[in-house]
């Protein structure tokens, strides 16, 4: 049995006033590892809202450095952020705001050699990366490892989510069988991106970590397509 300091029972006090979760939610959300792929647009709300929900351990991963074109939309980051490391950085935010959290920087960049060996330290991975490279890698070792993978993609208004690999549902591949050729796909450096968009695709991946670590249910086999311009959402069965 998990026990709460002072400053847990009452941080998360009015979360643990929530029958669905309760103590016993919260004693789950304190022993999960979970693995947040890129600490940008995505990543941000992500490690943001899990840390505040109290899980306890949190995997960052990222080689990138804070451009002054991220602050639109990564917004765990400031100005006097610009050059440093983002992985570093966010663990250090994190911590400040929950120091009840642990948060485990891999500052390297994904790859065939170290994938397995990171994401098997973990329960669950959440899916922000910007490239289809490493959503292939991620979503093919998660299917190795038996890893639940929350997986959401952004782009100018829109955004897309999935639950992969859970339960015996379905993964990336299935939709998508192979990776396209990255010449011939969109991308936020080409075409923009709304500021707004990955908050809220982040929090809708943050919202299905949660239930899947307490045991709640989820829609799997469904892709949700999600367009700010005019707030249609649609639900697609694969």
């Amino acid at each position: 049995m998990l026990t709460f300091n002072k400053d847990e029972l009452v941080r998360y006090s009015r979360q643990m006033l929530l029958p669905e979760i309760g103590f016993a939610g919260q004693e789950k959300l304190k022993d999960a590892k979970v693995l947040v792929v890129g600490a940008g647009g995505l990543g941000c709300p992500l490690l943001q809202y899990l840390s505040a929900a109290g899980v306890g351990t949190l995997g960052i991963i990222d080689f990138d450095t804070i451009e002054l074109h991220n602050l639109h939309r990564q917004i765990l980051y400031a100005s006097d952020d610009v050059g440093k490391q983002k992985a570093f950085t966010a663990a250090d935010k994190i911590n400040r705001s929950n120091p009840n959290i642990n948060c485990i920087v891999f500052n390297e960049k994904l790859q065939q050699s170290n994938t397995a060996q990171i994401i098997s330290q973990f329960d669950i991975v959440a899916d922000g990366s910007d490239n289809f490279a490493t959503r292939y890698l991620v979503n093919d070792v998660c299917v190795k490892l038996n890893k639940p993978l929350v997986y959401g993609t952004i782009l100018k208004f829109q955004g897309q989510l999935a639950v992969f690999n859970y339960k015996g549902s379905k993964n990336l591949r299935d939709i998508y069988p192979e990776a396209p050729n990255p010449e011939d796909v969109p991308n936020c450096d080409e075409n923009g991106v709304l500021g707004i968009v990955p908050g809220i695709i982040g929090l809708m991946m943050c919202d299905h970590v949660i239930k899947i670590i307490l045991g709640r249910k989820i829609n799997i086999n469904k892709l949700l397509l999600f367009n700010m311009e005019n707030y249609e959402m649609k639900i697609l069965s694969y």
